[in-house]
């Protein structure tokens, strides 16, 4: 089964990183409030990356990686997702 690592941009302009299944419906869950508590009350959240992964252990490595990434990284992954 496919897995995707993504990257939300908040309402206060926080990063967060997360992976799922379908990004989609994780995006939904985020902003009715019943997603990540990170996420609660910080809208409106928008997808600023996404990466396909082989399967669930690979996302969460990824997603592992990305979460040490400096704020200034992150922000070049975002990019590169807005101008692909």
């Amino acid at each position: 089964m496919k897995c995707w690592v993504y990257m939300l941009r908040c309402g206060d302009g926080t990063l967060y990183t997360g992976s799922t299944g379908d990004v989609e419906r994780r995006l939904v869950l985020h902003q009715s409030g019943r997603g990540a508590k990170y996420t609660r009350g910080r809208g409106p959240l928008e997808v600023v990356y996404r990466e396909e992964c082989p399967d669930r252990s690979a996302a969460l490595r990824r997603e592992a990686e990305i979460k040490r990434l400096s704020r200034r990284e992150k922000e070049a992954l975002a990019a590169q997702t807005e101008n692909a």
